[in-house]
């Protein structure tokens, strides 16, 4: 086994991890998110026989998933194939992914007595298949030179399933609970910081070379003063507690782009944004001392090269070949693009900055 240092050192080059500290690279890497997945027939040949979490439970399949992207395209970045709510399990919430509805919590947080009986347990405790995944794939991806991506849902998007008990348009029980019961949110959310951060760690310590937290709801359910008050405390937390791995941090949200600096002051040493801001705009927000990912609206990938490459080209010119631009979606790759629009966005992005 290749200890943890020296996986570091063999991709410590690596084009990804370069931006991440804003150097100089020979071109402009790419990862997308969502990259190992759906669109894929290798994917669906698995999933045609394994549910959903039993793939994130088995390493040996997290592992293959994970490298399915890698071995197709020549992706910069490979990132662990999980989700960011089996953390919840170990909690003690039960989380089922329904065929066609998704996520589904059969316990959701309702009361503060709900919150005082969740559980803090360590990674090594209930995410060990994953780590397990990250160990397998990192040995493969390492001597490659192709960093591995681990990641965590941050507190709100994991408190809003938890109390919602999956998806939700309004947010209304949690954001019940957030302003009529301050203590108890503050309590669940320390919660939270303290697990994810936990499994961050464990995810570097297994052999990921940079880390991601996904706040996939915070900008959909609350505004700027909103956002400071109840969920920048927590998000700060996670991320100074991650600072401790040693590994670059990726602080990515959606529909935050009225309130960016805000979402930046929570720390990551790179900020990742969704489409709905120019590049340039949003990287002015965030401040140049700070690395951008991003942010290609994900519907492009299903239209025509002449349209795709307009919308490609566009990015890089607001990115003005400035160091620290990794190129990626404004959010999750959609089921139904077509592999070769995939290929030819990764194999453009690398032949137009090189």
């Amino acid at each position: 086994m290749i200890p943890v240092i020296e996986k570091r050192t063999l991709v410590k080059t690596a084009v990804f991890l370069q931006a991440c500290r804003r150097e100089e690279t020979a071109y402009t890497p790419i990862w997308l998110m969502r990259q190992a997945g759906r669109y894929m027939p290798e994917y669906q040949a698995i999933r045609a026989q394994y549910g959903m979490l039993e793939v994130m439970q088995t390493p040996e399949l997290a592992a293959e998933v994970t490298l399915q992207p890698i071995n197709a395209f020549g992706l910069d970045a490979a990132i662990i194939f999980s989700d960011i709510l089996p953390p919840l399990i170990g909690m003690g919430l039960d989380l089922e992914f329904v065929k066609g509805e998704g996520p589904l919590i059969h316990n959701p947080v309702t009361s503060t007595a709900d919150i005082e009986r969740l559980r803090t347990p360590s990674a090594a405790e209930h995410m060990q298949p994953t780590l397990d995944a990250i160990r397998l794939a990192a040995a493969e991806l390492t001597p490659r030179g192709i960093p591995l991506i681990g990641f965590c849902g941050a507190p709100f998007t994991l408190a809003s399933y938890a109390i919602e008990g999956g998806g939700s348009k309004n947010y209304a029980k949690t954001k019940a609970l957030m302003y009529t019961e301050p203590a108890a949110w503050d309590q669940l959310m320390r919660k939270l910081a303290t697990v994810q951060a936990d499994y961050l760690l464990a995810q570097v310590e297994a052999g990921a070379s940079a880390l991601q937290a996904f706040d996939s709801w915070a900008g959909l359910a609350l505004g700027v003063k909103d956002y400071v008050k109840y969920i920048q405390p927590y998000n700060k937390l996670l991320f100074e507690k991650a600072a401790q791995a040693g590994a670059p941090t990726i602080n990515f949200s959606t529909g935050t782009a009225a309130y960016l600096g805000e979402v930046a002051a929570c720390g990551g040493d790179v900020i990742g944004v969704d489409w709905r801001l120019p590049l340039d705009v949003a990287w002015a927000k965030i401040g140049y001392d700070r690395a951008i990912q991003g942010n290609l609206d994900p519907v492009a990938l299903l239209t025509p090269w002449p349209v795709l490459k307009e919308k490609v080209d566009d990015v890089l010119a607001r990115a003005n070949g400035r160091a620290g631009h990794i190129f990626n979606l404004g959010h999750g790759i959609f089921p139904n693009v077509p592999v070769d629009n995939v290929r030819r966005l990764v194999d453009y992005v690398h032949e137009a900055t090189g």
